[in-house]
């Protein structure tokens, strides 16, 4: 019988025993929450907020150039989507945003994982790391988005290097949270069957950490997103977060209007992603 036989038959549940006589056992309420979904929700609040704010455009209750009609948002939306904007299509302005989004995140995932499951299990590594991510994660980005321009130019690196600063630390501070999570009886109980360190960090460490892993992933792809009009500001020609402070600039409050609905879109769709990723990677996460 291998490790890992051994261990499923310990994770396998015995006979029940008798129970004792005494009063029945008390049930956790769990308030109706499980196996329902809150899309109907969520779905009615967005209709709700869109109704508002349609009825406060049409009373005038605020100034079109501070809040314009939905209409003429998705009026002008149509229009940047033909025409373009600031001399660059509207499909070239997502293409950068996305580009600087998704090599940023890739190098935040790539760095941050390991650096913080080698953290949690080791403490020479938290001792050496957290204190310069501990540094720098509190401060907001366009506090050392002057450093970013005066280091590395006005160009692409600069921008890709402040997105990856904003997303390594919840990637990298999730990790070590999940290794730290993990019961230290379910360690002692592979160690007493015969689990390699290998086989302890494949089928224990990591599995127990991965659902802290893909929450920090989520928070990270937010902040990523919430920095992007920042890392834009630095020189550039092409990106949304380019065209919502351009149009700021010169009060088209319908164009930042459209830039912002096309972030939300973008981010819902990423976080929509590590959503269905955590329904493949970890099933059993909220059944226990």
């Amino acid at each position: 019988m291998t490790v890992l036989d051994k261990m499923t038959a310990l994770d396998a549940p015995s006979a029940p025993a008798a129970e004792p006589a005494g009063p029945p056992p008390v049930r956790v309420k769990t308030f109706g929450l499980e196996g329902r979904s809150t899309a109907p929700i969520s779905l009615v609040t967005a209709a709700v907020l869109l109704g508002l704010w349609w009825l406060a455009a049409d009373l005038r209750l605020v100034s079109s150039l501070f809040l314009p009609h939905p209409a003429e948002v998705f009026h002008q939306f149509l229009v940047v989507a033909r025409d373009g904007y600031a001399g660059a299509p509207l499909a070239d302005h997502i293409g950068a945003s996305l580009f600087r989004i998704g090599l940023a995140a890739a190098l935040a995932i790539v760095t941050g994982i390991p650096l913080g499951l080698l953290m949690g299990l080791n403490r020479w590594a938290k001792g050496i790391l957290d204190t310069p991510i501990e540094f720098y994660w509190p401060l907001p980005p366009l506090s050392y988005l002057p450093l970013m321009i005066i280091w590395l130019g006005i160009g692409e690196t600069s921008k890709v290097t402040l997105l990856f600063l904003a997303m390594f630390a919840p990637i990298c501070l999730a990790a070590q949270a999940g290794v730290r999570s993990l019961p230290v009886e379910r360690t002692q109980a592979a160690r007493a069957l015969g689990a390699t360190r290998v086989q302890l960090f494949r089928h224990i460490v990591l599995p127990s950490a991965l659902p802290e892993i893909l929450t920090g992933i989520r928070i990270a792809l937010g902040v990523g997103w919430g920095t992007l009009v920042a890392a834009e500001l630095i020189a550039s020609t092409r990106g949304i977060g380019f065209l919502i402070m351009s149009a700021a600039q010169f009060l088209a409050t319908d164009v930042v209007f459209v830039g912002i609905a096309i972030i939300s879109v973008c981010a819902f769709a990423f976080a929509y992603a590590v959503r269905l990723a955590e329904r493949v990677l970890v099933p059993w996460r909220g059944k226990g």
